[in-house]
């Protein structure tokens, strides 16, 4: 028989057994290892699997002479030389498997299996950091939400488990190194730096601009914005307790027009707002949304209107400027989500804040304090909670991201408007959700 088609027909045999075994069709699956030990039994793969039964029955020593005959003839096979290990391991071979665990990586640098197994080697001989190090790798390859076997999700667990108390250490270790640097700086901002070290502790992950519709790059993913760029933002506070007293009244009118803020139709996916979705457990109250003018809402609400004349709005039609009193209900949370372009910022004006409430952005927590507005990135995650028993209700406006030059502003503009005109559809979404 032609080799080359000896080594297809090998292949085909194996791979079949594989799918049958994996479909429980074991005595299938054992006629066609049979077939290829008959026909082939030098084969390097068919060595392989005769190792691997080998192994099974607990004979590592002649599992290991067989692999070593296979790699013999096919040197640059990863899964040979994951195998050797695995019997070098059961043999307490350790320098010998070490070795056969790193030919395989410079054959599969990215294979997470055996990047595990270096991990949980580096463990058996007493090197605790460098097999955290390994571990942090396989870790970063793995995707998330992937459906793994169980053996698979134990070793990533155990993984997960001594990096934790690798971390612990390291950030006792940090503690020491910068105590004297923390003390000589004691008077600086030192927010960022936490947040970096934080990261770098796997406390918090790291928080991306993920808009829905429109990334525009190049421009600072902060959570929250330095309010010297908003100069207008202390006339709008100034107003804060006239513009309270508007939203009271508001509330007080058992006819007043709540809407739900979020409002997804049927048939599209709920995701993460299926217990908000049509529930005025998060209402609004709209001056402006996607562009559109509820004149009746300015005109009940005149020192509102009289605020928002001084607004600079996120002009683009059928999209924004979007205006409203958020209101939300006593223990309810918005779950974490995204908004929908960072060429735009929110801007929050608390009006009603009862205790335990809360507003996260990206890896920054922050409370609602009456009066005092501040800017941020809805396109890095974030969430809210109110934990009371009273509603929690501030204003919301969106503006232009300030690091956009006036050319940038009418090419976003045209485009988004662009975009609704193709599709046929509006793009107004009344805020962020």
């Amino acid at each position: 028989m032609d080799p080359r088609t000896n080594d297809q027909q090998v292949r085909q045999w194996l791979h079949h057994a594989a799918h049958a075994n994996a479909l429980g069709r074991h005595d299938e699956a054992g006629a066609l290892l049979d077939r290829a030990r008959r026909e082939a039994p030098r084969h390097p793969l068919v060595m392989n699997e005769a190792a691997r039964d080998l192994l099974r029955r607990g004979d590592a020593a002649r599992a290991a002479d067989l692999l070593r005959e296979a790699l013999a003839s096919q040197p640059d096979d990863a899964l040979l030389w994951v195998n050797l290990a695995a019997a070098l391991r059961t043999l307490g071979r350790r320098d010998d498997e070490m070795q056969a665990i790193d030919r395989a990586l410079a054959l599969e640098p990215r294979n997470v299996r055996v990047i595990l197994q270096k991990g949980s080697l580096e463990e058996l001989l007493g090197r605790p950091r460098a097999a955290a190090m390994s571990y942090r790798m396989a870790l970063q390859l793995v995707p998330p939400g992937l459906d793994l076997p169980p053996a698979m999700k134990e070793a990533l667990q155990r993984a997960r488990d001594a990096v934790a108390r690798s971390n612990e250490e390291l950030e006792a270790h940090l503690d020491g190194r910068l105590a004297v640097l923390r003390e000589r700086h004691a008077g600086a901002d030192l927010g960022r730096y936490e947040q970096c070290l934080a990261t770098l502790l796997q406390k918090q992950p790291i928080y991306r601009a993920l808009p829905s519709f429109l990334y525009f790059p190049g421009l600072a993913a902060l959570e929250f914005h330095d309010r010297a760029l908003f100069p207008w933002l202390s006339h709008l506070e100034a107003r804060t307790d006239a513009i309270r007293a508007e939203l009271l009244e508001v509330l007080a009118d058992e006819s007043r027009e709540l809407d739900p803020y979020v409002q997804i139709p049927a048939g599209a996916p709920l995701d993460q707002w299926r217990e908000l979705n049509q529930s005025r457990r998060w209402s609004v109250y709209f001056f402006h949304k996607g562009g559109r003018r509820f004149d009746d809402h300015l005109a009940r609400c005149p020192a509102t209107a009289a605020a928002l004349r001084e607004w600079p709005g996120w002009d683009v039609p059928g999209s924004g400027p979007n205006a409203m009193f958020s209101i939300l209900d006593a223990h309810t949370r918005i779950p974490a989500h995204t908004g929908v372009s960072n060429a735009r910022l929110i801007l929050h004006l608390p009006l009603v804040v009862p205790p335990a409430c809360g507003f996260r952005v990206g890896g920054r927590t922050r409370e609602w304090v009456p009066g005092q507005a501040f800017v941020f990135d809805d396109t890095l995650e974030h969430e809210a909670w109110n934990d009371s028993d009273a509603p929690r209700a501030v204003l919301i406006l969106d503006v232009w991201s300030p690091f956009l030059s006036a050319a940038e502003r009418d090419l976003v503009r045209e485009t988004t408007t662009a975009i609704g005109d193709f599709y046929g559809v509006a793009r107004g979404d009344g805020g962020g959700a």
